[in-house]
């Protein structure tokens, strides 16, 4: 029986390039004989409504845009026992990069028609505030403030957008004392950075937990600690290629349930997949949580 699909697009990702990602790939499949709707994003309260009636229909549901995207229909299509496909058409794709998925149309189209679902995991993240689905990472520090530098990065080439946040998020960052707890194992640190990883990769390429698999049942746990400012913009190209684990400032951790708190003047941003998570909480109250979902989401790679 040919698949059924239902394409929820992010008009705005990739500085709008979405909606023209979308037309080769679903002219492609309509020429295969497969069914195809494509909607455009009406904003995140109306984005569960909209999974929840394609999966009852049996629609394989299409995310088309960035990892912001992505992590929104993941949560939903996992809680709807549906199943998600990705179109990367964001600044980041960094999901996609993990899956390995082709960039080429009609390659895409063909993995759409023929590939059979596989199970991933995802990662949830508690806080006073309620419960998120992540699919690639929650990342807690120096990184959120330089996605937050991204997403004000509009009047750059979408190739430098990431690399002048970073270094500028580098050069203004102030350390914070974290307290992690995995799996019981308590430790504190003065760091920069801690980032809880179901995907190897995040910020567009760099490989920030190397060996993170996103269907282990595991979360893999990078703490950057406390460095100069350029001590860290210099280990930056490092990361690109998962050589900064080598450093005596990353200390790796693993585990199936992670809590995080921290406190340093302002607070500490907390971010995943792109989007802001809030403020982490200080050391004095309850943590942040957040813990493997295995095998949550079937996805088509």
């Amino acid at each position: 029986m040919t698949r059924t699909f239902t394409f929820l697009v992010n008009p705005a990702s990739g500085g709008g390039a979405a909606p023209e990602a979308v037309v080769p790939v679903a002219r492609a499949l309509r020429d295969a004989g497969a069914q195809v709707d494509v909607t455009y994003s009406p904003g995140p309260q109306a984005m569960a409504a909209l999974v929840d009636a394609a999966v009852a229909r049996g629609d394989v549901v299409v995310s088309v845009g960035g990892d912001g995207m992505l992590s929104s229909l993941a949560g939903a299509v996992s809680r709807a026992g549906g199943t998600l496909a990705v179109l990367p058409a964001g600044r980041g794709n960094d999901f996609a990069r993990m899956l390995g998925l082709p960039e080429e149309p009609e390659a895409l189209a063909r993995l759409l028609l023929d590939a059979a679902p596989t199970s991933v995991d995802l990662l949830s993240w508690t806080t006073s505030a309620g419960e998120r689905r992540v699919a690639g990472s929650v990342y807690c520090g120096v990184d959120a403030r330089a996605a937050e530098l991204v997403d004000r990065a509009h009047w750059l080439p979408r190739k430098l957008q990431y690399p002048y946040a970073a270094v500028r998020s580098l050069a203004t960052y102030r350390p914070a004392r974290f307290r992690v707890d995995v799996d019981g194992r308590v430790s504190e640190h003065l760091a920069s950075n801690v980032v809880i990883a179901n995907s190897a990769y995040y910020g567009k390429g760099m490989k920030i937990a190397p060996d993170a698999v996103v269907d282990d049942g595991l979360l893999d746990v990078v703490i950057i600690e406390a460095a100069s400012r350029l001590a860290l913009v210099r280990s930056l190209p490092k990361v690109y290629d998962g050589s900064h684990v080598a450093l005596p400032q990353v200390t790796l951790l693993r585990g199936r349930r992670v809590s995080v708190a921290a406190s340093v003047r302002g607070g500490v941003p907390a971010g995943g997949d792109g989007e802001p998570l809030g403020v982490l909480p200080g050391l004095d109250a309850e943590p942040a949580v957040a813990e493997v979902l295995p095998g949550a989401l079937m996805i088509l790679r």
